[in-house]
């Protein structure tokens, strides 16, 4: 019997489609799944079973599961960005944030754990951190603490669910090319509000809050979980996999010492430009 995978976040275009797909190329039975079932077109035309899954629904995910009579894979993939500088955060917003790309991930996963106990494979649970997690992104603060935070829950988890015979992967993509930037200006294009302490310096924040230098840029979305499926599906699956654009300089990073690339992340946002406006306006 093929082994099974259910992926959170298969909307069209997206990181979770192209698992999708490259899981079902690999020969797995792949349960494909969304908040809303009309942005399931791209699998669904690849013949990949769909599913409605919002994973901020206790009652939704009760019910994908209850579709279910086995599994051996959990892809936790849904999430979005949120981008501002921590001083004009909206908390609302922020915890939105938490509530998909943290908390969702721990109810998903409870849900379907006694599922993946049954795994006659031994259960695998795969949470997207991304290289966010470890890398410092000016203006991105609330969207990195979110992901560092499932980071490390997925380290207590493959700790604590080692004993049972489940693996746990915390998957740190780098730039890909996928719908997750558009997904984010159609949502809520970023501005600053007026009472900002950067809103002389607005255009250059507003410009790195539209990510415009990454839309176009990254890794393509299936060479890069085509990577991933391989990674995964090897007998003992590495317990961190870095894939995508730049995931190697993140990866770097991680192990240099505090503050090394803080100037050359300054230089990539317009920080360092936002500090000369701001300098000249405060006649420093």
């Amino acid at each position: 019997m093929a082994r099974t995978v259910l992926i959170t976040g298969c909307s069209d275009g997206g990181l979770g489609a192209s698992l999708a797909l490259a899981f079902h190329t690999a020969g797995l039975k792949v349960y494909a799944t969304a908040r809303n079932p009309a942005k399931l077109g791209q699998v669904a035309s690849a013949g990949i079973e769909t599913l409605t899954l919002d994973v901020l629904s206790s009652e939704s995910i009760k019910h994908a599961g209850s579709k279910l009579p086995n599994l051996d894979i959990l892809v936790n993939n849904a999430g979005a960005e949120y981008l501002m500088p921590v001083a004009d955060v909206d908390i609302v917003d922020a915890k939105r944030v938490f509530d998909l790309n943290f908390w969702s991930y721990i109810q998903v996963t409870q849900a379907f754990l006694p599922l993946l106990l049954k795994s006659p494979h031994g259960g695998l649970i795969v949470n997207q951190s991304s290289v966010g997690s470890v890398a410092v992104l000016p203006f991105q603060g609330v969207y990195t603490a979110s992901k560092a935070a499932i980071a490390m829950l997925s380290d207590t988890l493959r700790l604590e669910l080692s004993v049972l015979g489940i693996n746990v992967v915390d998957l740190k993509t780098g730039v890909v090319r996928s719908n997750l930037i558009k997904n984010q200006k159609d949502a809520k294009p970023p501005t600053l509000p007026e009472n900002s302490i950067y809103y002389p310096a607005r255009e250059v924040v507003e410009k790195a809050l539209s990510q415009d230098a990454f839309a176009e840029g990254g890794m393509p979305t299936l060479q890069w979980a085509t990577a991933v499926v391989g990674d995964l599906l090897k007998k003992k699956p590495p317990s961190v996999i870095w894939r995508g654009e730049q995931a190697w300089v993140a990866r770097l990073i991680s192990v240099l010492p505090f503050g090394t690339f803080d100037s050359m992340l300054k230089k990539l946002t317009g920080l360092d430009v936002v500090e000369k406006i701001i300098k000249v306006g405060a006649g420093a």
